[in-house]
């Protein structure tokens, strides 16, 4: 068999994965961030709504509010619940569907992006709905052990996929290759919204509000409908662009 040959139904596997990950995620259904309590809306929602951290968190936010890009950054801290170092998410609705743009965020290290591959470890973080990482890489092999939570990880971006690197039988090298500096902005593949990370909750106030600048200047202002931010444990709220 010949390398050619290999190498095209290895990408096929990915990519038939891949589409079945799709099929299990709802993106015309995702208008707001949808945190590690909004994954399953039949058994964990209520389990999670019960317990005092989160509802502590949401009464703190306004949703009907857009906030000043200070006070959000304020906000975003304050509800964090997680054990764990939160990462500060943005997600951003815009008009049109596909690549936005690249950005370099002037306080985010790309070293402070958290790279993981998938390993058992890593699969009983996913399970608990912890997710402490910022990028995950998988194989055509594991790839199918992430179906079960692709509306855990889809939503966020983070679902391994062969077209950003992501998914691949050389998980080592995209890892190197994934730990540049630019980070590309993409909607969804049906949806047009933009997840990405702006920060982490240790972080200074003004540098996350510096990075959350920066990514309306490269998006544009009059290409984005509504900005949200949340923690990686915590409720959205939701960014007045124009203050």
């Amino acid at each position: 068999m010949s390398k050619t040959t290999k190498k095209s139904k290895v990408e096929e596997s990915a990519l038939e994965t891949t589409r079945q990950a799709q099929n299990e995620i709802q993106p015309e259904a995702i208008t707001e961030p949808v945190t590690t309590e909004e994954i399953d809306e039949k058994d964990a929602k209520s389990e999670v709504e019960s317990k005092t951290p989160y509802l502590a968190a949401k009464k703190k936010i306004d949703h009907d509010k857009f906030y000043p890009i200070k006070k959000a950054v304020e906000l975003v801290k304050q509800t964090s619940f997680s054990k764990f170092e939160g990462k500060i998410e943005a997600h951003i609705n815009t008009f049109d569907i596909g690549t936005v743009g690249e950005i370099t965020f002037p306080h985010l290290d790309r070293g402070s992006k958290k790279i993981v591959v998938l390993n058992d470890a890593i699969l009983k973080d996913i399970k608990a709905g912890t997710i402490d990482f910022d990028i995950l890489i998988a194989t055509p092999a594991t790839m199918p052990k992430l179906l079960p939570f692709a509306r855990l990880l889809g939503p966020k971006g983070l679902m391994p996929n062969p077209k950003n690197g992501t998914l691949t039988d050389k998980p080592e090298d995209a890892v190197k290759k994934l730990s540049v500096a630019k980070t590309i902005l993409k909607t969804e593949k049906k949806s047009a919204v933009v997840h990405t990370i702006v920060g982490k909750t240790s972080q200074e106030d003004q540098e996350i509000i510096a990075n959350i600048n920066e990514l309306i200047r490269i998006i544009k202002p009059v290409k984005i409908k509504k900005l949200t931010i949340c923690a990686t444990m915590g409720p959205g709220i939701k960014i007045d662009i124009n203050s």
